[in-house]
């Protein structure tokens, strides 16, 4: 998509707050060109959105014309962009599935119309839940089934009937229609995310709905101390274990939870409960599927996608868009614009943004931190400049919108704004923080765990540039990977979970090691990987088993496509410790905001003692993570003078400790400088646990 302002010497382009990007790290001044070139493609970007449909706004919202709609006066107008078909036509229950009684009329650029009058009694032709099809008829005279890429209600028929969504017109009686109750949730200083699933948010065998999860997850959330929310898998995936990652219907909301307007109905109950709800969107790629998703639409290999080897995964078996395709950017567009009028969805995580910043895929890229590789020839601009359009327009039309990059690869700029000639995105998840204790727990014993190595993965992020931090995620929950807990207890999980008959020797050692690190790793992160921090549901109390869901290898079984919410609910079993730290954890976080504070200051990491201390938000941690030494009188330098007392100690019983701090006891500082700092005190440090101590006067 040339433009007069990529014909330019990007030099001559006036990126408007460029100069402060460089001046904060002027290791980017070299790449000050390829800043400007890409800022000139995105000008030409918006130059022919603003010369084709008026605004970037108008555009957004083109899925109020395409697609299928019933009218004020019950007429149907459909709209579609075909451009390799020879003819389209609509078929379905209204015209017992002729395929050709129904043509649409060819329009300019590929564009297709049909409009169907009311019947004469002046209801629409098309029902509320009539299914539909569009028939594309090819250069080649064959007549092939699609769904409307801009279907918004897509739904799953009976297994006897094969296993293809049928698209169904969603257009409910006003009676019926969801109408929310409560404002979208400004955007919070710090995030604390909880990151779920609606399917698997239910203890039974069985796919959880939208209502289930109001009932019984978001109480749950709530009481926890998070402040927001992130859906996985809401738009639509044919095939349920792919996690929602494989999207073939890009408007629908899984029908397998519920309907959209009970979606609506959990989104406005969140907002009741004051948090922050955001959609992972899946812009990245799509499903290859042809008979109910975007491969193929128009019958060529094309249409939404690159074709040849450009336009598939080497490793995903999925279909990567055309983002230099102008129809393809009001598809995208549009769909961020419809999950934010439609749903009231808050914000956004956009799923594989290093696969789209690459033409590698980011496929066998070690990223060492060089940045040649981010301003080389292996970027792909239009993937870029798709992005900087999305950002920028979401942040000028809802100033309280946050969007999560989930990139490995930490792209310089990629959180700053497109002012600054950056991607625009508020936020980038800290992949290498769960990757440094994956790699910890598989390979090393604690004992020779490397403190420096461990605080230089949780701080190495770009200045200005916010991070979430999260120890474990999704994807260390799945099938053939281990959760944290997993990983420090395994199979004792299974038996020496309970509260009231303490078992002795090695079973009941390696369950309080694990409970004990479990509680370390997620503070130490919480604390002091980010700005943001996020959990993946279940996870924060230690969820015994891997996440698989059913597929042929299991038998179909949801046995382990679900949360076991009985095991914290029982005052029996220990999980409710690991709940109850998370809770303190968070509602500390809420009273004292480190993560929107300044960066904090190590002012230890002493490898023979393994203590880490460090100062953020006025308060003071210290971790001590070696397993058997506890110190007396354990001297730590602190900045500002006072006395201090404990005000979470993971070493209490409540957390499952063996409550050998004393928190009434108070801690002078003595007006000396030690580690680098104005004051120390003395504190008492037991093995394996942290403190966080704050100033009482």
């Amino acid at each position: 998509m040339g433009g007069k302002h990529s014909s330019l010497d990007p030099m001559q382009i006036k990126v408007p707050n460029l100069e402060d990007l460089l001046q904060r790290d002027s290791y980017l001044r070299p790449y000050e060109r390829e800043f400007r070139r890409r800022y000139a493609v995105y000008l030409d970007y918006i130059d022919k959105i603003n010369e084709g449909d008026g605004s970037i706004e108008k555009f957004s919202k083109s899925y109020e014309k395409y697609g299928i709609h019933i009218l004020p006066d019950n007429s149907v107008s459909c709209f579609e962009w075909a451009p390799g078909a020879k003819a389209l036509y609509l078929s379905g229950e209204f015209n017992q599935w002729n395929t050709s009684s129904h043509p649409f009329t060819k329009l300019e650029y590929g564009k297709w119309e049909l409009t169907l009058p009311p019947k004469p009694d002046g209801a629409p032709v098309l029902e509320h839940l009539a299914e539909v099809k569009i028939v594309v008829e090819t250069t080649y005279g064959e007549k092939l089934f699609r769904l409307s890429p801009w279907a918004t209600y897509v739904v799953q028929p009976p297994e006897w009937e094969g296993y293809t969504f049928k698209q169904k017109i969603w257009n409910p009686p006003q009676e019926q229609k969801y109408t929310f109750k409560h404002p979208k949730v400004p955007k919070p200083k710090s995030l604390r995310i909880y990151e779920c699933h609606v399917g698997i948010g239910t203890s039974e065998p069985k796919v959880g709905s939208y209502l289930e999860f109001i009932d019984n997850v978001l109480p749950r959330i709530t009481d926890l101390g998070y402040n927001a929310i992130q859906l996985m898998a809401v738009m639509e995936h044919a095939y349920y274990a792919c996690f929602g990652y494989q999207v073939t219907s890009f408007f629908a909301v899984s029908s397998r939870y519920g309907n959209p307007e009970e979606l609506k109905q959990l989104i406005d109950a969140a907002h009741a409960k004051g948090l922050y709800v955001l959609l992972d969107v899946v812009h990245s790629h799509a499903s290859k599927n042809v008979l109910d998703g975007l491969n193929q639409f128009d019958g060529t290999n094309s249409c939404f996608f690159h074709d040849g080897g450009r336009g598939d995964h080497p490793l995903w078996d999925s279909r990567l868009f055309n983002y230099s395709e102008y129809e393809v950017l009001r598809f995208l567009l549009s769909n961020l614009r419809w999950y934010m009028d439609e749903y009231n969805f808050d914000g956004f995580r956009f799923d594989g943004v290093t696969s789209m910043l690459y033409h590698s895929r980011g496929v066998g890229e070690g990223f060492s931190g060089n940045y040649d590789e981010y301003f080389g020839m292996n970027v792909d601009t239009e993937a870029v400049v798709y992005l900087m359009l999305a950002n920028d327009f979401l942040h000028k039309l809802y100033p309280d919108v946050v969007t999560i990059a989930e990139d490995v690869s930490g792209m310089p700029s990629s959180c700053r704004p497109v002012s600054e000639g950056g991607v625009g995105f508020d936020y980038r998840l800290g992949m290498a923080i769960p990757d440094k204790w994956i790699k910890l727990l598989k390979e090393q014993s604690d004992e020779e765990w490397n403190m420096g190595n461990i605080v230089h993965t949780l701080t190495n992020r770009r200045w200005l540039e916010k991070t979430v931090a999260y120890a474990e995620s999704h994807d260390q929950a799945l099938v053939g990977d281990k959760t944290i807990a997993f990983w420090l207890m395994d199979k004792e999980m299974y038996w020496h979970m309970s509260n009231v008959h303490h078992s002795s020797g090695s079973p009941a050692l390696i369950i309080d090691r694990g409970m004990a690190l479990h509680k370390m790793i997620r503070l130490i992160t919480h604390a002091l990987g980010g700005e943001a921090y996020l959990n993946f549901m279940g996870n924060e109390f230690g969820h015994p088993e891997w996440l698989d869901f059913p597929r042929e290898g299991n038998n179909n079984s949801y046995h382990y496509a679900r949360r076991q919410w009985n095991l914290v609910d029982d005052p029996l079993l220990k999980y409710k410790f690991l709940n109850n730290f998370d809770r303190a954890m968070n509602h500390l976080e809420e009273k004292y905001g480190w993560l929107h504070s300044d960066y904090s200051y190590v002012s230890l990491k002493h490898e023979s003692d393994k203590v880490v201390a460090f100062e953020r938000a006025e308060l003071l941690f210290v971790f001590n993570f070696h397993p058997t030494e506890s110190y007396t009188d354990y001297k730590i330098g602190v900045d500002k003078a006072g006395t201090y007392k404990c005000v979470l100690d993971s070493d209490d019983s409540d957390f499952g400790g063996h409550n050998r701090v004393d928190k009434s006891v108070q801690h002078s500082t003595h007006p000396e400088r030690w580690a680098n700092r104005s004051n120390w005190l003395q504190l008492y440090l037991p093995s394996r646990s942290v403190q966080v101590y704050s100033v009482v006067n």
